[in-house]
Formats: structure tokens, sequence, C-alpha cells
């Protein structure tokens, strides 16, 4: 097949030997099979900017800030060197992303690192040797759903116990293999503590997958997950073996509205005779 112009440099180098073929195209990258060495891996060549058709993308990148305060400055103004530094940082987002939840006990794709925009990782396979099937093209009995649903929410909770929210989880972004589901594509996964929308992301990477899997054990879509893993983060009493019970009860306790506004107004005359004592004695 054709090389794709930004892996030739690649192969030019002697990092990768051999394009086998194409795996898939997606919104932010296409992903080919390629040969390195001895060992058969996937290489994700990210599109640029313009060409890509992810939504929102300025959401996800809301909390990624470097450290050189120029380049910072450039990308806030959007100059040429600016968006470059941008690109830089959504690219290296993901390999970041992989190295993280890797230590943290999630199962992700081995990375071997990113080279201009081009991702390179591990291939997963099913027990056959062939490319897994991602997990909307399968189907599941009652207790397996149940099984890969309980340890999907694991990996979720010890993403966010690292500070990572994946931010577009579903089930076509779950790989299947003889050991259970893979968590990929994480270049928009943001930073939990720096992200306004790391809630709403959250909440609705979970129910995603809850209802993915509630198609074959329908008790799942009564579940609460999002709910109780957000007020076990904000409590500080998330860890990373925590037992999920899959319920969570609202506060119906009801806001006492008056004894607010009596204490909004105690203020207001408060500050009222302060400003009243410092004026100056009139003669």
């Amino acid at each position: 097949m054709k090389i794709p112009k930004r892996i030739q440099p690649l192969i030019d180098d002697g990092i990768i030997d051999a394009v086998i073929s194409r795996l898939m195209s997606g919104k932010e990258a296409d992903v080919f099979v390629v040969r390195c060495g001895s060992e058969i891996r996937c290489a994700k060549v990210y599109k640029e900017a313009m060409k890509r058709s992810f939504k929102q993308a300025v959401t996800y990148q809301e909390g990624r800030k470097v450290r050189n305060s120029r380049r910072n400055r450039a990308m806030d103004k959007g100059s040429k060197y600016g968006r470059k530094q941008t690109e830089e940082i959504w690219q290296n987002a993901e390999v970041d992303a992989l190295y993280k939840l890797a230590g943290a006990g999630v199962r992700v794709p081995t990375p071997y690192g990113c080279i201009d925009g081009v991702l390179l990782m591990e291939l997963i396979c099913d027990a056959d040797g062939d490319v897994a099937p991602r997990l909307g093209d399968v189907t599941m009995s009652p207790e397996q759903a149940l099984e890969d649903h309980s340890l999907v929410m694991l990996y979720v909770v010890r993403m966010l116990c690292v500070g990572v929210v994946h931010g577009d989880l579903s089930e076509f972004n779950v790989l299947l293999d003889e050991q259970g589901p893979v968590i990929i594509d994480l270049p928009q996964a943001v930073n939990a503590a720096a992200n306004n929308q790391a809630e709403s992301m959250l909440s609705r990477d979970v129910n995603n997958m809850t209802n993915y899997y509630g198609q074959f054990a329908p008790e799942l879509l009564d579940t609460r997950y999002a709910k109780e893993i957000w007020e076990l983060y904000e409590a500080g009493e998330l860890h990373p073996d925590i037992e999920l019970t899959g319920e969570f009860h609202e506060d119906e306790q009801s806001a006492d509205v008056d004894a607010v506004l009596t204490e909004i107004s105690a203020a207001i005359e408060e500050e009222e005779a302060r400003l009243e004592r410092m004026k100056p004695d009139e003669l």
C-alpha cells in the first residue's frame, strides 16, 4: 500500500520497516498496522488541526498548560508558533496519558513514543492473533457484561485517582482481547482538577459504558456510578481499589432560603456600619 506521508520519515530513519495495512480512519487520526523489526505494532497518525473533526476541542484543552510563559502567551494568541505548540501538546497528551494510566493499573496499549505526529504503540490482538474487536462489535452474556462493566468502572476510578478523565469513553474506544477490556483513544483526556467540565465528562463516560453494558445486563441501567464516583473524588475518599456500590442518594434536605437571606442582610448591615465608623468626624 502507499506509505502515508507522515510515516515516511520514520521509515527513512529505520524506526518503522513496513506499513502492512490501514486499521482505521477516525475523527482525529488514521491508524495503520506496521512492522518494526520483528514486532507488529500500530502507528496512529494524527490529523492536522484543520482536518480534525473532533468537536469542542477547546473544551478538552482547558487546563493544558506548559511551564514556558512565552509558549503559553503564543498559544493564547493563536499565532503560528502558538498553534504549533498547541498541536504538540494535543499529540503528546495521549502518550503521556498512556504512560500514566499504565502505571496506575489501567489496561491501555503500551506506547513506544510519539514522533512528529505519529504515535507508535502496541497492537491489541485477540486470542487468535487477529486485531482485537471494538467493544461495540461484540455481544456477551449478562454475567460477562456485569463482570466487564465492573472492570471498566475500576479503570475509570483508577484514571480519576491519577487526575485523568478520558473524556470520550464509549464502546467505540474500548477494545476486547482475551483478558478483557482495553481503553484506547486518549488525546482528549483532561486534567480532572484543572478542567471545569471534568465532572460532566466523567458522567458521560460512565453513563456511555453503563448504557452499553446495560443492553446485556439491564439491572445496570438503574445504577448511579457516575454520581457515586465523583462524590467520593470530591470528598477525597476515592482510592484505586475502592468497592463501588452503584448507589447514590441525593441530598433531599431543602435549602433554608430565609436563613441565607438573613445572613446576607446581616453581613451588609455590618459592612455599612464599618464604613460609617471609618468616615472622618464632622467638624
